[in-house]
């Protein structure tokens, strides 16, 4: 429990929307950890963060996005194949590839909006030349939509909130990380 107190008494801190900023640029290039899970804390903590938060996750968000297109469009023979093999692997990114081609925006709005990798996405878009200012358009709009959604709710429950964490953090830590070791053991059978 103690733990818990000093994890949101740490997001109460004015360099967290930092942290948040800085950790939603990696989640759109490398990171496979969703953008909520940094935003929780600091509106947890104080509700009156919730929009500073927001905004630094989906400004963060479209800055790392804008950076795995660039290594889609200039860079993919080497920081990009490196990335895509440790973090996905070349059968997905020719997937992603031939869903960009069929699907195109819809594409761009999906992994906005769900935990489908929108850096591979980014990435792809950056390969095959789609028009940046297009696929930046979209995403801020449902990144900003998504990440609003969710401070939102974490604002208005907050106190609620609050005390699940409190009493359940543990339980909460270690049900995400479960998750997470699932999420990406599927991801490697697909």
């Amino acid at each position: 429990m103690k733990f818990a107190e000093h994890i949101l008494a740490q997001a109460e801190k004015p360099y967290y929307t930092a942290i948040v900023f800085l950790m939603t640029i990696c989640e759109s290039i490398f990171l496979f950890v969703p953008p909520e899970v940094f935003m929780t804390p600091a509106i947890i903590a104080n509700k009156k963060r919730a929009v500073p938060v927001v905004l630094a996750a989906t400004i963060g968000s479209i800055v790392g996005g804008a950076i795995s297109y660039m290594i889609g469009l200039w860079l993919f023979d080497s920081i990009g194949i490196w990335l895509i093999q440790h973090f996905a692997s070349m059968e997905k990114f020719y997937l992603a590839q031939a869903m960009f081609f069929k699907h195109g925006i819809f594409l761009i709005v999906l992994t906005a909006v769900t935990p489908i990798p929108y850096k591979l996405m980014c990435m792809t878009a950056g390969f095959i030349g789609f028009p940046i200012l297009v696929l930046l358009g979209v995403s801020a709009i449902f990144r900003t939509g998504r990440f609003a959604f969710v401070g939102y709710l974490l604002w208005r429950f907050q106190e609620m909130a609050n005390k699940i964490i409190k009493k359940y953090f543990w339980q909460l830590t270690v049900g995400a990380i479960v998750a997470a070791i699932l999420g990406i053991g599927l991801m490697c059978l697909i």
